[in-house]
């Protein structure tokens, strides 16, 4: 039997705690994708403008759906989502 979360409301509030998080971690993507584009350009003088924009885009993608996930985890840990799928414990086994 499923058991549901007893605090009503908390949906709405872990969905507004997951989106703060998610736009300082957007920020700081942007922030990690310009400096991997600054230090591109700045190795050599023949880059094109397509390989910087690749550069912004696959760092800052990759370093926002990393973050973005372990947001996840860390919310789904905090809401005791966890416990409640993991079962009860034996007595003595740990």
């Amino acid at each position: 039997m499923l058991n549901h979360d007893p605090v009503p409301g908390s949906r709405h509030a872990t969905m507004r705690r997951f989106w703060r998080i998610f736009r300082l971690l957007a920020l700081l993507s942007m922030i990690i994708a310009a400096i991997a584009v600054f230090i591109v350009a700045r190795g050599d003088t023949g880059v094109h403008v397509h390989m910087l924009v690749a550069t912004a885009l696959g760092v800052g993608l990759t370093v926002l759906l990393g973050t973005g996930l372990m947001t996840l985890v860390f919310l789904s840990s905090a809401s005791g989502h966890d416990e409640t799928a993991a079962g009860p414990k034996e007595q003595g086994k740990e």
